[in-house]
């Protein structure tokens, strides 16, 4: 098993799907019961053992710098008024957060702010990657990042895997894999009958050194359109690296639309 402490979340999306409500609050700070997005995210992650966060925002993003940082007038009341369990759930316990700003103009897309954090970290050690505007819901507090790592070979590559109705895999890319769930190759937004599976990419990945520095090296080149993550992850696995996928056992919630966003509430709410 891979140790990993560090983990890598993207959160600079407008997220233009959810307007007019993202044109006031970030994406990935629309609220699900009593918390945003992201924090199931970092709860994930934090049970996970990472200690370091770097999120990825956007040059205007400060809800979830705030969110994350001390309200000093806030633990002040809390304390003056015997208030320390509230006091305790304010700030994320035992982890260093850390911010890295994506840019408004330039590059796009799900490898550009990995490339970013990553050459930040500059190491040769194995992080994982998590999208911050969806996350894997487990009812029991079980962490589905503490499984992916688990069943990461050491110095290797995961993936996250969700099972979708057949009917819906032309919304996704699908993974296609082998009997013995190592990763051959995603096919994006396939027809019905052309998809490999029903098993569909969610962007939680643990990549290694190599894969990362091909992450960077994508983006450093000069490409028409989006940078999907995807690209250098296939180069990698074409390169001689392999790549477990790891299908998930919790719910996956996604608050990308308001019929997402909508049945994700009822599920964190027991409705």
């Amino acid at each position: 098993m891979t140790q990993i402490t560090k983990a890598i979340i993207p959160v600079a999306g407008w997220g233009t799907r959810r307007l007019p409500i993202t044109k006031s609050i970030e994406k990935c700070m629309l609220p699900i019961g009593n918390r945003p997005i992201v924090d199931y995210v970092v709860q994930d992650c934090i049970t996970a053992g990472i200690t370091e966060l770097y999120f990825v925002v956007g040059e205007q993003s400060d809800q979830v710098r705030r969110y994350y940082g001390r309200n000093e007038p806030l633990e002040a009341y809390l304390e003056r008024n015997n208030k320390l369990d509230q006091l305790e759930a304010t700030l994320p316990g035992g982890v260093t957060v850390h911010f890295v700003t994506q840019p408004e103009l330039g590059a796009y897309g799900t490898a550009v702010p990995v490339a970013l954090a990553a050459a930040q970290l500059d190491s040769d050690e194995s992080i994982v990657v998590v999208m911050g505007d969806d996350f894997i819901y487990n009812q029991d507090g079980s962490s589905e990042i503490a499984r992916l790592i688990a069943a990461t070979p050491e110095g290797q590559n995961s993936m996250l895997g969700v099972e979708v109705p057949h009917e819906q895999v032309s919304k996704y890319g699908v993974i296609e894999k082998t009997v013995d769930n190592e990763f051959i190759r995603i096919v994006e937004k396939p027809a019905i009958e052309d998809a490999p599976s029903n098993l569909i990419n969610v962007s939680k990945y643990v990549l290694n050194a190599k894969t990362l520095r091909l992450i960077r090296e994508f983006v450093a080149e000069s490409h028409e359109g989006e940078y999907y993550i995807t690209d250098p992850i296939n180069q990698a696995i074409q390169a001689g690296e392999t790549m477990k996928v790891v299908p998930a056992r919790g719910q996956f919630l996604d608050g990308g639309t308001l019929e997402g966003w909508l049945h994700a509430n009822q599920v964190v709410a027991g409705a």
